[in-house]
């Protein structure tokens, strides 16, 4: 199973980096935004580069979505799996419409609503996970992290 993972910097890196026994287990290719701390954690990984910051940038926006129609033709990966943030939207939905499964991991400071990035691919997941019971409750197809942790 090839495994894409794909995150902006930041916390969203590090929360990604926290499943690395899950995805180290995979093949796989790292997608995310050149920093000191992504490009000296990733020395050793396949990385490509996106394009930041993505926030109200409609050229990153459409340079990402380019990266990631190339990134999952030529990889053909079988699961993207994110923790967002704005990054995922363009590889989440070409992603799903290619076929993927897709899974994406909310931020576990999204309590009581979703981050606008999951908001927006909700519908092109197979699985969103939060971190919340009060979150799961408003989407009742999410499924909750802490069911997963020791099964």
């Amino acid at each position: 199973m090839k495994v894409l993972l794909v995150c902006s910097s930041g916390g969203h890196f590090k929360a990604l980096q926290q499943l690395a026994d899950f995805w180290q287990r995979h093949p796989h290719l790292w997608v995310t935004f050149r920093t000191a701390t992504t490009e000296t954690a990733l020395a050793q990984e396949q990385v490509l580069w996106a394009h930041s910051p993505t926030n109200r940038n409609l050229p990153n926006l459409l340079r990402n979505l380019w990266l990631a129609l190339q990134v999952i033709r030529t990889e053909r990966p079988d699961v993207i799996l994110s923790t967002g943030a704005g990054v995922a939207v363009p590889f989440l939905v070409i992603g799903k419409l290619f076929g993927c499964k897709t899974v994406f991991i909310e931020s576990v400071t999204r309590i009581q609503t979703l981050s606008l990035s999951a908001r927006i691919v909700h519908p092109f997941l197979d699985i969103l996970y939060v971190h919340w019971p009060q979150l799961q409750l408003r989407y009742p197809r999410a499924e909750l992290v802490q069911s997963k942790i020791g099964s």
